[in-house]
C-alpha cells in the first residue's frame, strides 16, 4: 500500500497570523504522535511571513484520513477556519 503524501502551502491573514502560529505548535505535536504520521512538516516561509509551506506523509489512506477527521474537530481546525490552503494530495488511489 502506497504512502498519502500532502504537499502546498496555506495562506494567514495577519489578523490571524498570531493566533495561528501559536496553535500550530500542538498542532505539529498531536499530528506527529498520530499513528501512521510518517512526517509532518509546516515552515513559515522566510520571504512570505503569511505563507506556511505543508509537508505531510502517512503511511496509508486510513490514517491520513483520519488525521483529517481529527483536525476538523480540533483547535486548530477552529483556530484555521480561514486559512487559505493550496495542496496536492498523492497516494489516495
Amino acid at each position: 500500500m502506497a504512502n498519502v503524501t500532502l504537499r502546498g502551502h496555506i495562506i494567514v491573514s495577519d489578523a490571524d497570523l498570531d493566533v495561528v502560529k501559536v496553535a500550530l505548535i500542538t498542532h505539529i505535536d498531536l499530528t506527529r504522535q498520530e499513528e501512521g504520521c510518517i512526517t509532518f512538516e509546516v515552515t513559515q516561509d522566510s520571504n512570505n511571513a503569511n505563507r506556511f509551506d505543508v509537508y505531510e506523509e502517512f503511511t496509508d489512506k486510513e490514517s491520513f484520513e483520519k488525521h483529517q477527521e481529527r483536525v476538523r474537530n480540533s483547535e486548530w481546525g477552529v483556530t484555521t477556519v480561514n486559512v487559505e490552503r493550496f495542496y496536492k494530495i498523492t497516494g489516495m488511489d
